[in-house]
């Protein structure tokens, strides 16, 4: 099995991806998500988002949310990085300099967020143990999975 990096990532596909999470150590990927490559990471995931999303799906949905991911390198608890998706239109665009007012934001740490986007955690379990916090509209994140093709993990 590959290993967890960056540059791994950017070579494998999303059923790949979601294998490497599973068979990665949550504390590997703990530590590799609290270092400077983790920014590299999320770059390649939110870049290949608006490849996973399912227009089809989306109806007349517009909306921005905002993922804010933390336990970044630096102080206690570490840094933060958010990072903006907007649906309007059928698409999907992602941005690491959020913009707009969203209408959903979701926090969690990147072990989480990583678990979510690899289909290797169950979203409602992560909320209701919180592991993932949400301020706004709530309902908004139940729908987040039939948007995006989330590989199963």
């Amino acid at each position: 099995m590959t290993d967890f990096s960056p540059e791994s990532l950017a070579s494998i596909g999303p059923k790949e991806f979601a294998q490497l999470v599973k068979s990665t150590s949550d504390a590997k990927i703990t530590e590799v998500m609290a270092s400077e490559r983790r920014v590299k990471i999320l770059d390649e995931i939110f870049h290949r988002m608006p490849g996973m999303f399912r227009a089809e799906r989306a109806g007349d949905t517009a909306t921005v949310i905002h993922w804010i991911i933390t336990g970044g390198p630096g102080g206690p608890g570490g840094a933060s990085d958010t990072y903006e998706t907007m649906i309007e239109n059928q698409t999907c665009t992602v941005t690491s300099t959020p913009a707009r007012e969203p209408k959903l934001a979701m926090t969690m740490d990147g072990l989480t967020f990583l678990k979510i986007v690899s289909g290797t955690g169950n979203p409602v379990t992560l909320f209701m143990t919180g592991k993932i916090k949400a301020k706004g509209d709530v309902m908004l994140a139940t729908s987040i999975p039939k948007l995006f093709d989330i590989p199963k993990g």
